[in-house]
């Protein structure tokens, strides 16, 4: 049956970080990510949201004016928060083109110009216990940036929109996960992924 509980997920904690553009992409769910990933730190109570834009357009036929198809025209790959670190490497993702340089012995500056293009690689961490997703976009940017809110009783916060590219391969994002509810149920699967898969949830349930 496909009515199984401990195959919903709950993203309890997880990270964005970014990564100079070309960088090696991971390949699974669990290794841990090299110092060039830069971790962007805690973002608000919303966390980050995986957003698709799509466009289609209806093809009507002129008999009985009926949709006979549709054809999608775009679509469009982004995410989205509301980062609440204020760091330099939030700052530098947020002013793209602009640099965090020390100003005298114990102070930092960031002199802020008009924004330039800066492609880089993304990938997000969602945990949920001991089950991983990881979202990697090989061409990614920051392509809108909200109003940072100076006030009382809130956070400074950054809220900050990601669109991916085509990457090499014409990927948009790639996903990984380490959980086996993934192999369940599947066109490609064989049939002792199936079995292995099967058996690893049986345990989780039974743990639970």
């Amino acid at each position: 049956m496909g009515l199984v509980a401990s195959e919903v997920r709950v993203a309890i904690t997880g990270e964005l970080c970014s990564a100079p553009i070309g960088t090696a992409a991971p390949t699974d769910a669990t290794t841990a990510l090299p110092a060039v990933w830069i971790g962007h730190g805690y973002v608000n109570e919303d966390g980050v949201t995986e957003n698709w834009d799509d466009s289609v357009d209806n093809i009507v036929a002129w008999q009985n004016a009926t949709t006979v198809r549709a054809a999608r025209t775009e679509s469009t790959l982004t995410l989205t928060a509301m980062l609440i670190q204020t760091r330099g490497s939030n700052l530098e993702l947020w002013y793209p083109g602009s640099v965090v340089e020390a100003n005298g012995t114990d102070e930092w500056k960031i002199a802020v110009k008009p924004a330039t293009a800066d492609p880089r690689a993304f990938v997000l961490n969602v945990l949920d216990g001991a089950d991983i997703i990881r979202i990697h976009i090989g061409n990614g940017e920051l392509t809108e940036r909200g109003e940072i809110p100076y006030q009382t009783g809130e956070a400074i916060g950054y809220p900050v929109t990601i669109t991916a590219y085509p990457d090499e391969n014409g990927n948009l994002m790639t996903k990984f996960s380490n959980s086996a509810a993934w192999g369940l149920d599947i066109a490609g699967a064989t049939p002792a992924a199936v079995e292995a898969a099967e058996d690893r949830a049986a345990d989780t349930a039974e743990e639970l």
